[in-house]
C-alpha cells in the first residue's frame, strides 16, 4: 500500500501528488564541452517514437533486476579478497571494515528496483531519469518510498523526471556498491532500467527514450560508494549531467573531483550538516586547486552547470531528505531544472 499518513500541508499535499492511484507492483522479472565554454544541460535529442499522451496515474513498481547492485560474488575493489569472505557451514558473509558480519541471505540477496514514473509524465517531452541512491539501514519499501518520500517528491515537483531507485545492502550499515563495482556495471544497469520502465509505461515505443535521456545521480548518506562508483567507471560518459550528494561526502573525494574537472558542462550539488562538513571542505581544497569555481549557494538554474557545496539547514542528518536547506529538497532541485517540466 502506498502510505498515507503525512504532517502538514505541504505533505498532504505531497500524499496526493503520489496517490492512492499508484501501482506498487512487487516480483516483476528483469530480464563535451570545454572548460571556457558556458555549462549547460541539453534535453535530450532523441527522436521519440512514441505518440503516448501523459499518463494518467502514478506507475510505481518493485522490480527484480539481473542487473542490480546486489547479489554480488565479485572481489573488493583493488584487491583479490572475495567480497563474500565469510564462510560459516556454507553461510556466506561478509566483515565490514568496522568488523560487522552481514549475511548474504539477508543483507546483500534483494535484487529490486523500485521504479516511479508520475502522473502527467509525458514520454514527448524532455525528460530526465533520477536515480536515487540511499543511505545506511534502509529498505526500498519503508525509507525510500515510506519516510523520505522520494517517489512523492518527483510526483510533486512537476519535473518530467522518472525515478530509479536499487536496493543496497538491506537495512544496514555498509556502504558497499555490490556488481557497481566492476566497470560498465552501472550502464548495464541503466540499460536495463531503460526496458523496465518502458514496460512500467506501457508503451513498447518509448523504450528508445529511456534508453538515452539524461541521468541525474542523487545520493544520501553512505549512498555515496555507489554514485562515486557509477560516475568514476559506470561506463555512461556524458549521460550523467549532475550528481547531487546530500550529507554523503564521506570519501571518495578524488573520484567526485575528477568526475567535475573532466565534465564542466555537468552540476554537481554537495549538501552537509557536521558529519560531512571537514569533507566538503577538503574538497572544495582540492577544486580551487585546480581552479574550479565553487558557489556556497545552489544554481537556480542548474541546467548552466556549476559546482556548490552548502549547508543542509538546522535538520538532523536522518530527516535530510526530506527536511535540509527547504522542505523536500529533492523538489527543489528538481525545480531547478525547468528545461524538464511537465
Amino acid at each position: 500500500m502506498v502510505p498515507t499518513a503525512m504532517n502538514g500541508g505541504r505533505r498532504r499535499f505531497l500524499t496526493r501528488a503520489l496517490g492512492a492511484s499508484a501501482a506498487l507492483v512487487l516480483g516483476f522479472s528483469g530480464a563535451e564541452a570545454s572548460k571556457g565554454k558556458q555549462r549547460q544541460i541539453v534535453p535530450s535529442k532523441t527522436q521519440v517514437q512514441s505518440r503516448s499522451r501523459p499518463i494518467k496515474a502514478d506507475k510505481t513498481a518493485l522490480v527484480h533486476f539481473d542487473t542490480a547492485p546486489f547479489p554480488y560474488h565479485g572481489m573488493m575493489p583493488g584487491s583479490n579478497t572475495p567480497f563474500l569472505n565469510i564462510n560459516e557451514a556454507g553461510r556466506k558473509g561478509h566483515s565490514t571494515g568496522s568488523g560487522r558480519v552481514y549475511w548474504e541471505d539477508q543483507t546483500y540477496n534483494d535484487d529490486r528496483v523500485l521504479l516511479h514514473i508520475p502522473k502527467g509524465f509525458d514520454i514527448r517531452r524532455p525528460a530526465l531519469m533520477l536515480v536515487f541512491f540511499h543511505g545506511h539501514g534502509a529498505t526500498l519499501e519503508r525509507d525510500v518510498l515510506a519516510r523520505q518520500k522520494v517517489p512523492a517528491q518527483i510526483s510533486a515537483s512537476n519535473a518530467n523526471v522518472v525515478l530509479v531507485a536499487p536496493q543496497l545492502a538491506v537495512d544496514a550499515r555498509d556502504s558497499s556498491a555490490g556488481k557497481f563495482w566492476q566497470p560498465g556495471a552501472f550502464g548495464r544497469f541503466i540499460g536495463e532500467a531503460g526496458q523496465q520502465l518502458a514496460r512500467l509505461h506501457g508503451d513498447r515505443k518509448s523504450l528508445r527514450t529511456f534508453a538515452s535521456m539524461p541521468i541525474v545521480i542523487v545520493a544520501y548518506s553512505g549512498g555515496y560508494v555507489a554514485a562515486a562508483t557509477a560516475i568514476e567507471r559506470g561506463g555512461l560518459k556524458k549521460r550523467v549531467r549532475g550528481v547531487v550528494l546530500l550529507d554523503s561526502l564521506y570519501g571518495d573525494l578524488d573520484k567526485f573531483a575528477h568526475w567535475i574537472e573532466a565534465d564542466p558542462t555537468a552540476f554537481f550539488v554537495s549538501v552537509y550538516l557536521g558529519s560531512t562538513r571537514n569533507q566538503n571542505a577538503q574538497l572544495e581544497g582540492i577544486l580551487a586547486a585546480h581552479d574550479v569555481d565553487v558557489s556556497p549557494e545552489i544554481n537556480t538554474r542548474l541546467a548552466t552547470g556549476g559546482v556548490a557545496v552548502v549547508p543542509g539547514g538546522d535538520g538532523r542528518h536522518r530527516d535530510l531528505v526530506t527536511h535540509a536547506w527547504v522542505d523536500d529538497p529533492i523538489i527543489d532541485i528538481l525545480q531547478r531544472l525547468p528545461e524538464y517540466r511537465r
